[in-house]
């Protein structure tokens, strides 16, 4: 009985770095798509003073965001800032409440949560008509917090 011989395999050619070429293409790449994204935000419209949906609270900020005057998912989010961020958690209900001229409806509730690093988002459903208006709404203990309404 014997052995067959071991295989031998050609040798791989040493790894070659890419040349100096290659390395200022990339290099121009990445210029070209930095000045690109700066070119695009200073295109941008200037943020507004006041997020639209959002209601300035004495420790924080409440927002309802949504297609005001369309069915569709709404958010209500409220973020505590400053010092009061640093506080113990807090637990908030959060939800909204419609409106036309004929009449102010009740408010719809979203859930109730507790804060995480001063913040809450909750979000739903809500079937609005074209002429009603919105607000979110906030409740911790009796309190109860709105932002200003949103309409289309």
């Amino acid at each position: 009985m014997s052995v067959p011989a071991p295989r031998r395999t050609a040798s791989r050619p040493p790894v070659r770095r890419p040349d100096a070429r290659c390395d200022a293409r990339r290099i121009a790449v990445a210029i070209t798509a930095m000045c690109l994204v700066a070119a695009t935000a200073a295109a941008a419209p200037p943020a507004p003073p006041a997020p639209t949906g959002c209601g300035d609270l004495v420790r924080g900020q409440l927002c309802l965001r949504g297609p005001v005057g369309a069915d569709g998912t709404y958010t209500a989010a409220y973020r505590r800032h400053g010092p009061a961020a640093g506080l113990a958690e807090i637990l908030v209900r959060l939800g909204y409440q419609r409106k036309n001229d004929r009449i102010t409806a009740f408010p719809g509730w979203f859930g109730t949560r507790r804060t995480q690093g001063g913040a809450v988002v909750l979000s739903g459903r809500v079937e609005m008509l074209a002429d009603e208006c919105i607000r979110g709404v906030m409740e911790r203990g009796e309190t109860v917090y709105v932002t200003k309404w949103s309409c289309s």
